[in-house]
């Protein structure tokens, strides 16, 4: 679950984002839509701990993000949220299994082979721990981001623009992926997308159009 009421956060050049109050229920999915610069990026941020509001509050799976000091906010992020980022930052010097390694490490925990093994198998890619990243395809890769991002059955999944640059076919693959993927897990979703293909592709999603936020406070 997210709740956010009267959310703003502040950019060190002066510049100021305020957010409308929103609330999304455990299990559900978010879109959060804007052009460049309409502040999803920064929405975000703020619902993974990684920046503080300037102003207002955020309650992200049960947890007030302000209550908490940095190491207190990397280890609950690591635990709680799972991110699939635009640029997937799989790390080349490292296998498949080793990428998915990394979560473990930084959440302070062991790590779990046959959980690890799992998470590959229910996205199609368990043929694929030994591999590095940059022999995989472009699917290929997304996949084991997903796979790393859901490893720890997070109770948010964060995903930025997981269309872009995907014809229609891949973009409504993804999509499906994402969505039985975050079913599985019981978690909320949100996804920020400048792509009118993903507010067709899932019509039962919450919206949050920052374009038409930032309008109105116009």
């Amino acid at each position: 679950m997210i709740v956010s009421r009267g959310l703003a956060c502040q950019y060190p050049g002066g510049g100021r984002l305020t957010f409308p109050d929103t609330t999304v229920p455990q299990g559900g999915v978010l879109l959060l839509r804007g052009r460049s610069g309409s502040g999803k990026s920064s929405w975000l941020a703020l619902a993974a701990g990684l920046m503080r509001p300037a102003q207002g509050e955020i309650e992200v799976a049960g947890q007030g993000l302000a209550a908490l000091t940095p190491p207190q906010g990397d280890a609950w992020r690591a635990r709680h949220i799972g991110f699939l980022p635009q640029k997937l930052h799989l790390s080349p010097a490292l296998t498949v299994a080793g990428n998915l390694e990394l979560v473990y490490f930084a959440a302070g925990l062991k790590v779990d082979a046959p959980a690890m093994a799992a998470a590959l198998q229910a996205l199609g890619v368990a043929g694929l721990a030994a591999r590095r990243p940059q022999r995989l395809s472009g699917g290929q890769a997304q996949r084991v981001a997903l796979a790393r991002a859901v490893l720890l059955h997070p109770q948010v999944i964060l995903a930025d623009e997981p269309t872009a640059s995907l014809d229609d076919a891949a973009a409504r693959e993804a999509l499906a992926l994402l969505q039985a993927t975050a079913q599985r897990c019981g978690a909320t979703l949100v996804i920020a997308t400048h792509d009118a293909r993903v507010v067709q592709a899932v019509p039962q999603a919450q919206l949050l159009d920052l374009d038409a936020a930032r309008e109105a406070v116009a």
